[in-house]
């Protein structure tokens, strides 16, 4: 029998060229080269702005990627010759200038498989922050605190064109058309349906509402606990507490190690609220 780690990865075999520099396309191909593709991303003489405000994770992401310097409009030549032996074009750039470097014609010429990152449907631009603001995941009440700590759109969005890539391959071994377009800022809008549906947001089930989900002070910081089904409810009850006030008594009696410890003990939803600095790297297996 085969092993599972003996198969081939399932886009082995599989060619993608990308012109979508800043993260959701570097995200979305690290991804794609994480399954096997072959990938070659194509970035501007001027490098990608990722490298620049964060090197340590575009390297990381760039890992199992070959990176190509080329002018587009000078090198055009040289971005043909690439696509002509591609199965997928990725972009991150707005349709009006996808358009006049002429690469939908490319595109259609060459039977590529397209999947195209976008800011918004009507061209409009925007980032991450935007996108956030747009979908209500930002508080304006304090500026500086509501900053957001990660970028869910660009994150999200990477993942939407991971899918979409597959949707456009299936779609161009069935001889259809295989544009797929990514809209960021519908993946910010569908990452805040929690919170317009009353699930997430203050005295909300997972906003505070309920004593079993939510963050305690220990002895030396803060765990996260969440016993949310009934038999963790339970058992969070009969061993710690049943109260707001009684969990919030416990939990500042030990540190928050010991209690990490003690949900591995009695399977409990409880971990160590961990803070993380600019300095912090991933160890050796970390993904």
């Amino acid at each position: 029998m085969t092993s599972l780690t003996q198969q081939p990865l399932p886009l082995a075999g599989v060619t993608v060229v990308s012109l979508a520099i800043n993260l959701p396309g570097p995200l979305a191909v690290a991804r794609l080269a994480a399954l096997g593709a072959a990938v070659t991303t194509v970035e501007p003489p001027s490098g990608d702005p990722l490298r620049a405000a964060a090197p340590d994770w575009y390297a990381e992401l760039h890992r199992n990627v070959t990176v190509e310097t080329l002018g587009l409009k000078q090198e055009f030549a040289r971005l043909e010759e690439l696509l002509s032996g591609a199965d997928v074009l990725v972009t991150a750039m707005r349709p009006d200038a996808a358009a006049r470097l002429g690469l939908p014609e490319l595109v259609a010429r060459l039977g590529l498989a397209h999947v195209e990152i976008v800011g918004h449907d009507d061209g409009r631009p925007g980032h991450d922050l935007t996108f956030q603001a747009e979908a209500g995941l930002l508080s304006s009440t304090d500026a500086e605190s509501s900053m957001p700590v990660a970028p869910v759109a660009d994150l999200l969005g990477a993942e939407r064109a991971v899918s979409a890539t597959l949707v456009a391959l299936r779609l161009r071994e069935a001889g259809a058309p295989a544009h797929q377009r990514v809209v960021l800022a519908e993946a910010a809008h569908d990452a805040a349906a929690a919170l317009r549906h009353g699930l997430t947001g203050p005295g909300t089930p997972l906003g505070g509402g309920l004593d079993q989900y939510g963050l305690y002070a220990t002895a030396d910081g803060h765990v996260a606990v969440a016993a949310i089904e009934p038999h963790f409810m339970a058992r969070l009850t009969q061993l710690v507490g049943a109260t707001r006030e009684q969990l919030t008594a416990r939990f500042a009696e030990q540190t928050s190690a010991a209690w990490e410890r003690f949900g591995r003990e009695q399977d409990l939803p409880i971990v160590t609220v961990h803070q993380i600095s600019q300095h912090d790297q991933p160890t050796e297996g970390d993904t």
